[in-house]
């Protein structure tokens, strides 16, 4: 864990990081503008999966599949999921890049907090197991199991969480950069 940890902090400079970010919010702008309307069109007033941060019933997978229709199926498929598969890691590397680069700023490379720059990574791998469960209900409906609704809905909320809790660290990584820019201001002003 450690190397890996290490391995991040090599790779995390400015370019890279603002770069990949960059890449990152494309890939999300794409889905957001694009992909994501297209397929509410066909499902007018009902949670799409990917939206669905708390995760979803067997009712509300029947009735999302049902309304969307077969060419709401192939749009969730083909164009959908596709661009979904792209942003997760796009997510994971840049953002666990980005906490690295703020940390490194004020904590010491051998700090615990460099271990908080694993949940963009757990986030992005909980939203490809997020994916293969859409996949594989699309394909399943109209006989889906319960199990593998709940297999997908868990694997939503996960996602959902991991998010929630990298958007958290990333605002700690903001303030501990803004502190620490305060206490070296205030040094250099003593100083003189």
């Amino acid at each position: 864990m450690k190397k890996l940890i290490s391995i991040i902090q090599e790779k995390a400079a400015g370019r890279t990081v603002m770069f990949l970010f960059i890449l990152t919010m494309a890939s999300y702008f794409y889905m957001l503008m694009f992909t994501i309307p297209m397929l509410e069109k066909y499902a007018p007033g009902i949670d799409l999966f990917d939206l669905s941060p708390s995760g979803y019933s067997y009712d509300h997978a029947i009735i999302l599949l049902d309304t969307l229709g077969e060419s709401g199926r192939s749009v969730y498929l083909t164009r959908q999921l596709p661009a979904d598969f792209i942003y997760p890691g796009l997510f994971a590397i840049s953002y666990s890049l980005l906490l690295t680069w703020l940390f490194l700023k004020c904590f010491d490379p051998k700090s615990w907090v460099y271990y908080l720059v694993f949940f963009p990574i757990l986030a992005g791998i909980f939203d490809y197991l997020e994916n293969i469960g859409i996949i594989l209900m699309v394909h399943a409906y109209p006989d889906l199991t319960p199990g593998l609704v709940r297999f997908a809905s868990i694997m939503t909320a996960l996602k959902s969480a991991f998010t929630t809790i990298f958007f958290l660290v990333l605002f700690f990584g903001f303030v501990a950069w803004a502190v620490s820019l305060i206490r070296s201001r205030k040094e250099a002003y003593s100083s003189l």
